[in-house]
């Protein structure tokens, strides 16, 4: 993403090992550590060269349910219904007076319903955030044919939760604060704190459905939902679980949550045409739009949804992690790291450079974000005459922490039907994109493997690859 400069947060220079001020009795080691990177770099691609898919039921992995929460409801199908139809889910924002702000619209959800899925009770007291995740999680169990007494007879010690947040229970926190200003500590509710951590939507879920295996979140900004999924699939690999729930829920737009990112010079100001503003890879982008949602997914071993016969929507080959380390906000300009964390995802994935022919790109509609990751594509793909990558974010803006959860949705949905949803808003390309972004229009393609890549403040980079369940 790209955001502010400060003269206080500098990048760190794009190559460690050379600084002008080094020590002389550390030359050999760098040059030990500079060939050691080169070595490494290598011998990934020499692996991904020659891939061997997991083939062990009990380590292959599954999705078998998906549930979310969106600007364009909470039905899956739905969804991608709209997105296929290139609708923006863009308008002014109506939640609160933000005449005032530099960017006055987003993605903002309207009409949410979270009855039968969450307690009357406690649905006053939540952050949105925390209902957003219930809601999708539910919804992605009983996708996966867990209805009724069924959800009673699973191992639940066996099954685990780890849907994650950027910035967690962010209206119980403002609001928290107001308090505190406005009326003392002795009026702050005693929610206050448990309500606003990040961990909380994993373990408000696991409550109300009795899961007792890990659980627990991940916070790494708009990576989070990919660095779920990548770590709710090695516990099942490594045998430590049957099942996981996985994904990413945000609900940031209120009054703190924009003004936070209008101060970082990261949203789009295009507020005299909202539906227009989320344009990646054009020439003309001036910024991200915020969005919000949850994005979760049902992810088993194999074995495990076989036994139970459960609905098998694609299969999670693999995925990796890693980080720029380089600056808070801005990406490497070299794309070095995405393009690494993409090898390695192909690695983990047991999947050649050549299988893939569909990214669901990160894509945020920033000036440098969009560049680096068109980079990193093409350091990784030669040929790219059969590969297609579109942006889910330029109809539903930017969820941050749910990102990746709704970008894995409309990832399966596209190997389920075969069509790809259209990047909108590519109304003068940007010249050195020379990829088929599927501007405008949807197209129909058949996808081999698809990675879904999301990038995250921090440098956090995360990649995840899936493709159509075959015995």
């Amino acid at each position: 993403m790209q955001a502010f400069h400060s003269p206080t947060l500098k990048p760190s220079p794009l190559d460690p090992f050379r600084t002008r001020n080094r020590s002389p009795f550390l030359v050999g080691a760098a040059s030990k550590s500079r060939r050691r990177v080169c070595v490494v770099a290598a011998s990934a691609a020499s692996t991904v060269g020659a891939p061997k898919r997991e083939k062990d039921p009990k380590k292959r992995v599954v999705i078998t349910g998906m549930g979310l929460v969106s600007v364009f409801g909470s039905d899956v199908d739905a969804y991608y219904d709209r997105l296929l139809c290139g609708e923006s889910g863009i308008t002014l924002i109506d939640r609160f007076d933000a005449s005032k702000f530099p960017t006055r619209f987003g993605g903002q959800i309207r009409g949410f319903c979270s009855e039968g899925y969450v307690n009357p009770k406690n649905d006053k007291r939540l952050d949105d955030c925390f209902r957003y995740c219930i809601v999708a999680g539910k919804k992605a169990l009983e996708d996966a044919g867990f209805r009724g007494d069924q959800l009673s007879k699973m191992n639940k010690a066996r099954a685990g939760v780890l849907v994650g947040t950027g910035m967690g229970g962010l209206t119980v926190l403002s609001d928290g604060i107001q308090t505190l200003l406005e009326r003392g500590h002795r009026k702050i509710t005693p929610f206050f704190v448990p309500y606003s951590i990040t961990n909380m939507g994993s373990a408000l879920l696991a409550i109300d459905i009795g899961f007792m295996g890990p659980i627990y979140s991940i916070s790494t900004a708009c990576a989070t939902s990919n660095y779920c999924f990548y770590t709710a699939a090695n516990h099942i690999r490594r045998g430590q679980a049957d099942l996981m729930l996985a994904g990413g829920s945000e609900a940031g737009i209120i009054p703190i949550g924009m003004g936070g990112l209008a101060a970082c010079g990261a949203l789009s100001k295009r507020n005299h045409d909202p539906k227009t503003a989320s344009r990646p890879w054009d020439i003309d982008r001036d910024g991200f739009v915020a969005g919000e949602g949850a994005g979760v997914l049902v992810m088993e071993s194999l074995e495990h949804a076989m036994k139970r016969g459960a609905p098998i929507i694609g299969e999670y080959l693999g995925g990796a992690i890693n980080c720029d380390a380089y600056h808070i906000s801005d990406p490497r300009g070299d794309g070095l790291c995405v393009s690494s964390c993409i090898l390695s995802c192909l690695e983990d994935a047991g999947v050649s450079p050549e299988e893939v022919n569909y990214i669901n790109a990160h894509a945020t509609s920033t000036i440098a974000g969009d560049l680096t990751e068109i980079k990193a594509i093409k350091k990784v793909f030669k040929n790219t005459s059969e590969l297609k990558i579109n942006a889910t974010k330029s109809m539903i803006g930017h969820c941050l922490g749910a990102a990746g959860g709704l970008e894995a949705i409309a990832t399966l949905k596209a190997i389920q039907r075969g069509w790809l949803h259209p990047s909108i808003n590519q109304f003068n390309p940007d010249p050195s994109v020379d990829l088929d972004t599927v501007a405008n229009i949807k197209q129909q393609h058949e996808v081999n493997v698809a990675i879904s890549n999301s990038f995250g403040f921090g440098g956090h980079n995360s990649v995840v690859a899936f493709t159509a369940f075959k015995p």
